[in-house]
């Protein structure tokens, strides 16, 4: 069924809008014009008013006074007079108070207990330490008064009659300090491994957060002609990629360096690759420590790491904790080999 509305409609459906407009004049088209220029009729987001032709006939009457237009309609508020009421306002109340209903209130009897008459007999003639050593075995102890608590008890049990004097307090926490900060000189350690000094043998530069990125670089090119540096660490240091491609580096070419920690660092998975890539051309390090960056690696970058570490035979002690079972397991099984080499030639080297 159609709509009436859209019976009216029916009309204009075969209008052909190209005639119409070349029937229209120059001045109607520049109207035309000049209209469709101003207005968005189809526009709903804009109001009204943006959206029709302004229709005002009246001319401006002044600029816009907002104190005297203020002035005005309040004026004309009070001289406008209040429609009066038809039936006027007395403060008469009608009808009755409403008063709610008191619920009765049940009382239930307390039941008496009737006790053996041996019990009557026996708690008759009871003392007050044994009522109160019977309430404290029943769990009814707040039920007897302290000072008769006191006065059965006694005072050499802890107890008084203000209460127990020996009530158990917790301790207030003391303040446990930081950790104090590195006390590695970093500019010191770095000429000491560039002179290749005997006595340097373990670097700790872990969480020290100011060491700028050319500085690192530069422990990394020191690493690869110093013969003494076993240990070296550099974790919570803000270390990134730069810093890892230059490790990476110094371990194609270092061979006396046993033991690396990168932990907690801002190393992605391109350079923790470029890091363990080199460990095919070093087989001297036998602990290497990557965990913890501030981005995952990603199930890739792990298969690739437990691929690299099957094909490695020195190391020993990987520290990292992988996210995919798979590349756990191949990584698991590779450093447990690693370490049946280690214990079959130390046999070795017992038995010669």
């Amino acid at each position: 069924m159609a709509l009436p509305f859209r019976k009216e409609l029916e009309k204009y459906k075969d209008i052909d809008e190209d005639e119409i407009l070349d029937k229209l004049s120059e001045a109607e088209l520049k109207q035309l014009e000049n209209v469709l220029e101003e207005l968005d009729p189809e526009n709903a987001l804009l109001p009204a008013g943006f959206r029709q032709k302004d229709q005002t006939a009246k001319k401006a009457s002044g600029r816009f006074d907002r104190e005297q237009l203020l002035t005005f309609l309040e004026k004309e508020a009070l001289e406008y007079k209040d429609r009066e009421d038809f039936v006027p306002f007395t403060g008469e109340k009608k009808g009755k108070l409403f008063i709610p209903k008191k619920k009765p209130v049940e009382y239930h009897p307390q039941e008496k207990v009737l006790l053996d008459p041996e019990l009557e007999e026996a708690l008759s003639s009871a003392t007050d330490t044994e009522l109160c050593d019977l309430a404290a075995i029943l769990g009814m102890h707040n039920l007897i008064p302290n000072t008769q608590f006191c006065d059965g008890v006694g005072s050499s049990n802890g107890v008084g009659k203000d209460g127990f004097s020996n009530v158990v307090r917790g301790e207030r926490v003391r303040p446990i300090s930081d950790e104090p900060p590195n006390p590695t000189n970093v500019e010191e350690t770095l000429q000491k491994i560039k002179d290749n000094d005997s006595h340097l043998i373990e670097v700790n530069l872990n969480n020290i957060k100011n060491i700028p990125i050319p500085t690192l670089k530069d422990y990394a090119k020191a690493l690869e002609k110093n013969s003494y540096v076993k240990m070296f660490s550099l974790a919570a240091t803000r270390s990134n990629d730069p810093v890892a491609v230059a490790f990476a580096d110094m371990l194609r070419v270092n061979r006396t360096l046993k033991s690396l920690n990168i932990e907690s660092n801002f190393i992605t998975g391109a350079g923790i690759l470029a890091l363990v890539e080199a460990l095919k051309e070093n087989e001297t390090l036998t602990e290497f420590k990557i965990d913890n960056q501030r981005q995952q690696l990603g199930t890739i970058v792990e298969t690739e790491i437990a691929l690299l570490l099957e094909e490695n035979s020195s190391i020993i002690k990987f520290g990292y904790h992988f996210t995919q079972q798979g590349p756990r397991a191949r990584a698991a099984a590779a450093i447990t080999k690693n370490n049946d080499l280690v214990r079959k030639r130390r046999v070795e080297k017992d038995h010669d």
